[in-house]
């Protein structure tokens, strides 16, 4: 079968620029598209690349969906390139959304929200708390560390006093470094969480996130042998490749996967089937068509119950 093809490249401008470890981010660009088939039903899918992260630019992604004719076949959809990995979930994401195999209910997921870098999450937190928010996530190994950790502790201090004792459920934070910090700046997070976490008290560090670069695995194991508190993978585990190689490695703590720029989903579902990991799904400022059809999957794969990484729309005007 062949389908009528559209795109249609956008901008969306963030309402404060995003601080990461990876530098200040203004504007997130991409690509939304449509397949229409023979009975004039339109499927809709997202390219959102993040070339920092590993997956093709921008320009990648445009170059490839100029070169494409009008109308493409199944065959196209599902043979192209692993280094167009964004690509690849647009494309299939379109194709499910026309040859849907299940029903799946992505209202029954919770959220973790994302917190500013920064003593603005002093604030923050409150506003996202009062709106039924229960996980949060700190961008941390942006400034110096002593001034961070000063404002971990005062986020900690707030969440405290502001919590009555008979709060039913934890509060959830999760502490995302973007392979910001050395081997002994991880030790001294991973100390502070400890204590939080031995404490048992109304808040719990879920996890620290990514605190070193991709090329120092080996070092992260050894974190996850010597602290109690949970690590988790993320820009090393950007493509399948990279997830299975963690895996073989000896990862058994949390995989961070962000399935718009994971690369295909059926092999992305193939993969998480065959060896059921603790998977956190997270968002890449998709807009809510990237959002849908990656919280679909997500419904599908998530076998811990841990909230996604979308609450992330407070960072955009509309």
């Amino acid at each position: 079968m062949n389908y009528q093809f559209q795109f249609q490249p956008y901008q969306r401008p963030f309402k404060i620029p995003l601080k990461t470890a990876h530098g200040m981010w203004k504007m997130r660009e991409g690509i939304i598209l449509n397949l229409t088939d023979k009975q004039g039903n339109i499927g809709w899918g997202e390219i959102a690349p993040l070339s920092w992260f590993g997956s093709e630019t921008m320009e990648d992604a445009l170059i490839f969906c100029q070169q494409l004719p009008s109308r493409i076949s199944i065959e196209t959809i599902f043979t192209i390139p692993d280094h167009l990995p964004a690509c690849q979930f647009g494309f299939e994401s379109a194709f499910t959304e026309l040859n849907p195999n299940s029903f799946l209910d992505i209202n029954k997921l919770h959220y973790s929200e994302l917190l500013p870098a920064g003593e603005t999450v002093l604030t923050t937190w409150k506003t996202l708390f009062q709106q039924g928010a229960k996980t949060f996530k700190w961008k941390i190994g942006v400034d110096d560390i002593t001034e961070e950790i000063n404002i971990f502790q005062k986020l900690i201090h707030s969440i405290t006093t502001t919590l009555s004792p008979t709060q039913a459920q934890k509060i959830h934070l999760r502490l995302d470094a973007n392979e910001g910090l050395t081997f002994e700046q991880a030790k001294k997070w991973l100390e502070h969480c400890d204590l939080i976490n031995a404490n048992q008290g109304l808040i719990e560090i879920e996890f620290l996130e990514q605190p070193l670069s991709i090329d120092q695995l080996d070092l992260m194991l050894e974190l996850c042998d010597r602290y109690s508190t949970l690590l988790a993978l993320d820009e090393s585990v950007a493509n399948l490749q990279q997830l299975n190689s963690c895996y073989q490695q000896g990862w058994l703590d949390i995989f961070v996967i962000k399935p718009a720029i994971f690369g295909s989903p059926k092999k992305l579902k193939n993969f998480c089937q065959n060896h059921e990991i603790d998977a956190v799904f997270s968002s890449v400022f998709e807009t809510n068509i990237g959002q849908k059809s990656a919280l679909k999957i997500a419904s599908e794969l998530l076998f811990y119950n841990r909230a996604v990484g979308f609450g992330i729309n407070h960072w955009f005007t509309g």
